[in-house]
């Protein structure tokens, strides 16, 4: 006899009387349902409105891969963000979504990066200049820009003035934090219109859009090839031999700075904090880089050869994933061991609790970058720091090689010490870190 699974319900009550705590960090409140209520609980946040959260990883795996054509973005992305960021490939679905996938896939294949490499390198040491040796500073805000800087350079070279550059960051980042206000208080959105709160921050992306179109059409009439990213995307073409109008360049060029700089700043800061905290892992970064770079001064090749880097990197994604939960609705009912979900149902999948559920991993909280000396293809059904299926994120590899040169150049020049001994987080649209304050003593 086939009997369906009741799925349990946390009341919009609780929801509301935890709203203060929930619109300052959510995920205590939703760690405690998960204790609670099982891997996957319905949320009341509304009189009509509720959103299954999940922390089954098999569900997600299902949900990305598997079954992933029954499965869309949620309107977070495709309305809510869309309004600022325009219709990208973040941000569209069906078969536009599949026509600007094909099209950009190869500005990001290995072989393109590698004519990136030294740009990227350049922005990252351009930025470590503003660490002095024994001070104590917050290193959030130089990796925030050194990201911002790093796709800059790599989409622009040198075509973007700083003045412009600050600009495009400020709106990226303000527009943001309006979106997140939006998402955490969906209640006041009549005010946030009535207001006119939301206009003004649809107004700074127009400007910011206005900058681009600048930045564009420069490089069109210089007819210099810089073999940057924005090259790739102004030669992209279609299977018809046509290439991106302007307004749909535009939404893809703000959408890999949203997606682009945030998410690594992010994890580069979470990584740093955590190599603080565990300095025997600086010595192995360190050893581990002096002799990659006696044999060889290639930069593909020391990232690829940089393994013991890129564990610690991946360990910190586990516990700090920056994109730390997805967003799906199932177009038609679907059906999962003996759960049932009616079709428009607003799935949410905590990436964050999946890396740390106790059944998937050993002692999930603890900082053990070993866990991955076999990489991480064998952890794919239960470790999504870049999400996972055909939607996998496009830029996965630039942000890995960006990372890995940042780390080992920073183990390279300095010794990292903290004075805390847990980490704080600011979860937003992306998980980010807070107080993020270290001492960096020279190597010299």
């Amino acid at each position: 006899m086939n009997t369906s699974k009741q799925i349990p319900t946390v009341p919009l009550t609780r929801f509301l009387k935890h709203s203060a705590n929930i619109l300052k960090n959510p995920l205590p409140f939703h760690h405690q349902n998960f204790i609670e209520q099982g891997d996957i609980f319905r949320l009341k946040i509304g009189f009509n409105t509720s959103v299954f959260f999940c922390r089954n990883a098999a569900f997600a795996e299902y949900v990305l891969q598997k079954n992933q054509k029954n499965y869309v973005k949620s309107k977070i992305q495709t309305k809510d963000l869309s309004k600022y960021v325009g219709k990208g490939l973040l941000t569209s679905e069906g078969e536009f979504w599949r026509k600007q996938r094909k099209l950009i896939q190869p500005a990001f294949h290995k072989k393109q990066l590698n004519n990136l490499l030294q740009s990227i390198k350049d922005a990252i040491i351009s930025e470590y200049e503003r660490i002095q040796s024994d001070e104590h500073i917050d290193i959030f805000p130089i990796l925030n820009d050194l990201a911002f800087q790093t796709v800059v350079k790599s989409l622009f070279s040198s075509a973007a003035n700083q003045k412009d550059i600050n600009r495009l960051q400020y709106i990226t980042e303000t527009a943001q934090k309006m979106l997140v206000k939006e998402l955490r208080q969906p209640y006041l959105g009549w005010w946030f219109n009535l207001s006119g709160k939301i206009e003004k921050h649809i107004e700074l992306t127009r400007e910011a859009r206005q900058i681009l179109k600048q930045i564009v059409s420069q490089r069109r009439l210089s007819e210099t090839k810089e073999n940057d990213l924005l090259d790739m995307l102004l030669e992209a073409q279609y299977e018809d031999g046509s290439f991106m109008n302007e307004e749909q360049l535009i939404d893809e060029i703000l959408i890999l700075f949203t997606a682009g700089h945030e998410t690594t700043s992010n994890a580069l800061t979470f990584t740093f904090q955590l190599l603080a905290l565990h300095p025997e892992w600086q010595e192995k970064i360190y050893d581990e880089i002096t002799r990659v770079k006696k044999n060889t001064d290639d930069l593909m090749t020391i990232i690829m050869s940089s393994k013991v880097c890129q564990q610690v990197i991946e360990e910190s994604m586990r516990l700090y994933p920056p994109a730390y939960f997805i967003d799906r609705v199932n177009i038609a009912p679907d059906e999962f061991e003996s759960m049932k979900f009616e079709s428009g149902s607003n799935l949410l999948f905590s990436v964050y609790e999946i890396h740390r559920h106790p059944e998937l991993w050993e002692q999930p909280n603890k900082f053990l970058p070993e866990r991955f000396s076999k990489g991480s293809r064998q952890f794919s059904s239960q470790y999504f720091p870049f999400g996972a299926g055909p939607r996998k994120c496009i830029g996965n590899n630039f942000a890995m090689f960006e990372m890995i040169i940042a780390v080992n150049e920073i183990i390279s020049q300095f010794k990292i010490q903290a004075n805390f001994k847990t980490i704080d987080i600011t979860p937003l649209i992306t998980l980010k870190p807070k107080n993020a304050f270290l001492n960096f003593t020279s190597r010299d």
